[in-house]
């Protein structure tokens, strides 16, 4: 699959930092701040630019490896906290309302039937994922379906006005599918890569580890190509947040990451089109254990570090505001001539 996708241009950056040296403040004491503002400015070729209409995407997807134990929560939960999503119950829609952003629910992999619901755009590719640790989890067809989902769903964000764009996800089993995925990405042995995820416990953890050693055994010489990868070990919605990331950076947009599965869907993202990192922004660093590596395989600091690891773009939705605040002080904030304020002398 081939994304237009253009880096961002270096005079773009020059250009916005001679404008942060032309506004009320001593160089720099906005920190990064000022860094933010200037990708930013760069991403869209324009100084003045808007981050309108903020939105978080929510992709929804369950996972064959689940069989093995490896999640303290049965795979019904993936279900019932859609529905908790769409009823505005959930951590993210609190803090999607606080933030002002705009939030859309797509059930791309979903094991559980769901009705036709008001807000859940329904773009199921499949019931799930297959059991990793014995067969590929998904068809190259259907990761390239989910794909392209992902980066349809970004291309209609854009339509309607969103300029800031935000993902997460939900499903249950899906950070043991992040560790596998870290492992394939960075090299680290897969104890390295696995956390606690929803709270599990050691038996639970070791479990995790060993399914991820049998997933690798079984598809040994085949997780080179990132789509080869993202089939055989991935999931139905890392692999819609990944055809995101690829939309975003395609229509020339600001876009956040979440946590841990999140970035793992960033990293692919960028293995695919290295281009895309110029527009990827670091909500915050998880506690777990393998989004430390992912980032720093990335190369991007990321802009929160609160010991977050719920998932569901909650750290998305926060950094998104600090974002904005970066705009607005760019854009909004006199010169030194319009003041008629003296500057350095």
């Amino acid at each position: 699959m081939k994304f237009p996708i253009r880096p961002i241009d270096p005079h773009w950056i020059r250009l916005a930092e001679a404008r942060q040296l032309e506004l009320t403040k001593p160089p720099g004491s906005l920190g990064r701040l000022e860094e933010i503002a200037n990708r930013c400015a760069a991403i869209f070729e324009n100084l003045s630019f808007r981050l309108s209409r903020p939105r978080i995407v929510l992709f929804a997807g369950d996972h064959g490896v689940c069989a093995e134990g490896v999640s303290p929560y049965p795979q019904e939960v993936t279900a019932q906290m859609v529905f908790n999503f769409l009823n505005g119950g959930a951590a993210i829609n609190c803090l999607a309302r606080a933030a002002g952003i705009d939030l859309e629910v797509v059930d791309v992999g979903v094991a559980a039937p769901l009705p036709p619901l008001p807000g859940l755009t329904a773009r199921r590719i499949a019931c799930g994922t297959r059991n990793f640790c014995h067969e590929p989890a998904m068809t190259r067809e259907q990761a390239e379906g989910a794909l392209q989902v992902g980066f349809e769903i970004a291309g209609q964000a854009v339509a309607e006005g969103s300029n800031l764009l935000g993902f997460g996800e939900m499903g249950i089993g899906n950070t043991t599918t992040a560790a596998a995925l870290t492992a394939a990405l960075t090299g680290c042995a897969p104890a390295d890569a696995v956390g606690r995820g929803t709270g599990a416990d050691e038996a639970c953890i070791a479990r995790k580890i060993a399914a991820i050693e049998r997933a690798f055994a079984a598809h040994s010489g085949r997780l080179a190509d990132p789509l080869e990868m993202l089939s055989r070990i991935g999931g139905l919605e890392i692999a819609a947040m990944c055809g995101y990331c690829l939309g975003a950076a395609s229509r020339r947009r600001p876009v956040v990451t979440d946590g841990f599965i999140a970035t793992a869907a960033a990293a692919l993202a960028v293995r695919l089109d290295p281009n895309v990192k110029d527009y990827l922004f670091a909500a915050h660093l998880s506690s777990e254990p393998g989004h430390r590596r992912l980032l720093a395989a990335l190369d991007v600091r990321p802009l929160l570090d609160l010991e977050m690891r719920l998932g569901e773009g909650t750290g998305a939705a926060l950094a998104m505001q600090i974002m904005e605040a970066a705009a607005a002080a760019f854009t909004g904030m006199a010169t030194f001539a319009s003041a008629g304020v003296s500057g350095r002398s």
